[in-house]
C-alpha cells in the first residue's frame, strides 16, 4: 500500500476506544446482531407460513413450492452479496450502502406482513437485495476500524462473529414467539422492528466509524447505468408477477438458478485454469480451490435443510410439550448458533493445539471432516424419521443432537474455508475468488430447497429416504476429501 493509502486508512479509524477496541466496532456489532435477529427470526417461521393452510393464515403452498421458494431465497441472500458489495465499492460507500441495506430489509418484512401472497414475493426479493447490501458491507467497515490490522482485528472479527450468532440465537426464540403466540403477521413484523432499531442505532452512532466505508472506492463510468438496469428489471418482472401477466413457478425457477450458477462457477474456473496467465504453482492451487468449492455446496445443501426440511420435522413430528406447554417450532432453530456461541473458541483452540504439535489438518482433512460430521447429523434423523413412520412423534433431542453435529461440520469447514481461499487464491484474483466463495454456498442453498423439495407429506417415507440421501452425500463427499488430503498439501505449495 501507498503512503496516500497508507493515510487514508489510518484516517479511517477513530482514535475512540471501548475496552480496548474501536468504539465504531459497538456500533457494527449492533446493527449486524439486529440484522442477523431479522433474517434468522423470519428465516424460523418462513417456510411454515408458506405451507400452513390459508385457514390458518398461511400460504397454502404444497411442500416442494414451498422448499424451492426458501432455497431461492437463502441462495439470492448470499448471491445479492456480490452485487451488493460492488455498489458499495463503486457508488455508494459502505456506510450508504448498510443504510439503503436496512430500510429494504425492514420495508420486505412490512410488506412480508401484509399476508398477499403477490406482495410476499415482493417482499423476499426486497429483503434479498437488502441484506446483499448490508452484510458484506458491515464486515468491510470492521476491517476498515483496524488498518494496522494483526491480532487486534482478529480480535475485533471475533467480537463481531458473536454479534452474528447473538441475534441468530434470540430471532428465532423471539420472533417464533410472537408467531406461535398473535399470528404469523406478527412474525414479520416483528422483525421488521428489530431491523428498524439496529437501523437506528447505526445512523445515531455511525460517527463513530470515522471514514471508514463514507466514500466509495472509485466509480466507474457508466456503474449506475448498471445498476438502473438491474432496478428497471426487477420492477419490471415485479409489476408484471403482480399483475398476473407473468407467472411464478418457483420449482423450475430454483431448478433455472441453480444450473446458471453452476455454469458461472464451472466457466470462472476453467477461465483461471487457461486464459488468466496463472503459474504453474498458481494453477494446482486453482484445483484445489475447485475441490473446495465443490464440498463447500454439498456441505451448505445438507446445512441449510435447518430451515427447510428439519423444520417442517420439528413443526410436525416433534413433541415440543413442556410442562403442558407447547414451544414454538422455530425456537429449535435457536440450537444452533447457541452452541456455535459455546463451541467457536473450543474449535480455534483446538486447531491452534494441533498446529503447534505440527499435526494441524490441511483444508482438504478439515474439509473432510466437516462433510462427514453433516452426513452423521442426518443418520440421526433417518432414525428419528424410523420412529415417526412408525406412528410416533419424537422428542427434541433427536434434532438438537443432529444440530449439534452440524455446528462440529460448520465449524470444521466454514471459517476453514473462507481463510484458505484468501490464501490459495493469485493475488490479484482474490476478491473474485471469494465471489466465487459466496457463490458456492448460494448454490448449496438453493439445492437445499430443492432436496427439501423431495419429502411429500403426503408419502411419509419420503422422510427417511430424503435424509438417507444427504446422509450418502456428505459421507461419501468427505471420504473423498479424506483421500484427496495428501494430493492438496502437495498442490497446495506451501499454503498452510
Amino acid at each position: 500500500m501507498n503512503q496516500v493509502a497508507d493515510a487514508t486508512a489510518a484516517a479511517a479509524a477513530p482514535a475512540r476506544t471501548l475496552f480496548g477496541q474501536p468504539r465504531g466496532l459497538a456500533t457494527l456489532f449492533l446493527t449486524e446482531m439486529w440484522e442477523r435477529f431479522t433474517y434468522y427470526g423470519m428465516r424460523g417461521v418462513l417456510i411454515l407460513f408458506m405451507v400452513a393452510a390459508v385457514s390458518q393464515g398461511g400460504l397454502g403452498l404444497d411442500d416442494k413450492t414451498a422448499s424451492a421458494i426458501y432455497g431461492m431465497y437463502i441462495g439470492g441472500t448470499y448471491l445479492f452479496g456480490l452485487l451488493g458489495g460492488w455498489i458499495a465499492d463503486r457508488l455508494l460507500g459502505a456506510q450508504r450502502a448498510v443504510v439503503a441495506g436496512g430500510v429494504l430489509i425492514a420495508a420486505g418484512n412490512l410488506m412480508l406482513a401484509l399476508g398477499s401472497t403477490d406482495v410476499f414475493f415482493l417482499g423476499l426479493l426486497v429483503i434479498t437485495i437488502g441484506v446483499g447490501l448490508l452484510k458484506p458491507n458491515a464486515s468491510a467497515m470492521v476491517a476498515a476500524l483496524y488498518p494496522e490490522g494483526g491480532s487486534r482485528r482478529d480480535a475485533g472479527f471475533s467480537v463481531f462473529y458473536m454479534g452474528i450468532n447473538l441475534g441468530a440465537l434470540i430471532g428465532p426464540l423471539i420472533v417464533g414467539w410472537f408467531a406461535d403466540r398473535y399470528g404469523w403477521r406478527w412474525g414479520f413484523a416483528v422483525p421488521a422492528l428489530g431491523m428498524a432499531v439496529g437501523l437506528a442505532q447505526f445512523v445515531w452512532t455511525r460517527h463513530y466509524l470515522g471514514n471508514a466505508g463514507v466514500a466509495a472506492a472509485g466509480e466507474q463510468p457508466g456503474a449506475w447505468k448498471v445498476v438502473v438496469a438491474i432496478a428497471a428489471a426487477v420492477a419490471l418482472a415485479a409489476a408484471l408477477v403482480m399483475a398476473g401477466v407473468l407467472k411464478i413457478d418457483a420449482v423450475a425457477m430454483a431448478a433455472g438458478a441453480s444450473w446458471a450458477m453452476l455454469v458461472l462457477g464451472v466457466g470462472y474456473f476453467v477461465y483461471l485454469l487457461f486464459f488468466a496467465g496463472l503459474t504453474a504453482v498458481e494453477r494446482r492451487r486453482v484445483l484445489v480451490m475447485v475441490a473446495l468449492v465443490a464440498a463447500s455446496v454439498t456441505f451448505w445443501a445438507g446445512y441449510e435443510q435447518t430451515g427447510a426440511s428439519m423444520n417442517l420435522f420439528a413443526d410436525r413430528y416433534t413433541d415440543r410439550h413442556v410442562f403442558g406447554w407447547e414451544m414454538p417450532a422455530a425456537w429449535l432453530q435457536a440450537v444452533n448458533p447457541l452452541f456455535i456461541i459455546a463451541f467457536a473458541p473450543v474449535f480455534a483452540a483446538l486447531w491452534i493445539a494441533l498446529g503447534r504439535r505440527g499435526r494441524d489438518l490441511n483444508a482438504a482433512a478439515k474439509f473432510g471432516a466437516g462433510l462427514i460430521l453433516l452426513g452423521l447429523g442426518f443418520i440421526v434423523m433417518y432414525f428419528a424419521s424410523l420412529r415417526v413412520l412408525g406412528g410416533a412423534n419424537v422428542l427434541p433431542t433427536w434434532l438438537i443432537l443432529a444440530y449439534l453435529l452440524h455446528t462440529f461440520g460448520e465449524l470444521s469447514l466454514s471459517p476453514v474455508g473462507l481463510s484458505y481461499m484468501t490464501k490459495l487464491a493469485p493475488p490479484r484474483f482474490v476478491g473474485q475468488v471469494m465471489g466465487m466463495w459466496f457463490l458456492s454456498m448460494a448454490l448449496g442453498s438453493n439445492l437445499a430447497g430443492q432436496l427439501s423439495g423431495q419429502y411429500d407429506a403426503s408419502h411419509l417415507e419420503s422422510l427417511p429416504g430424503l435424509f438417507l440421501k444427504i446422509f450418502g452425500y456428505g459421507a461419501i463427499g468427505g471420504l473423498v476429501m479424506l483421500a484427496l488430503t495428501p494430493f492438496a498439501r502437495r498442490m497446495m505449495a506451501g499454503v498452510r
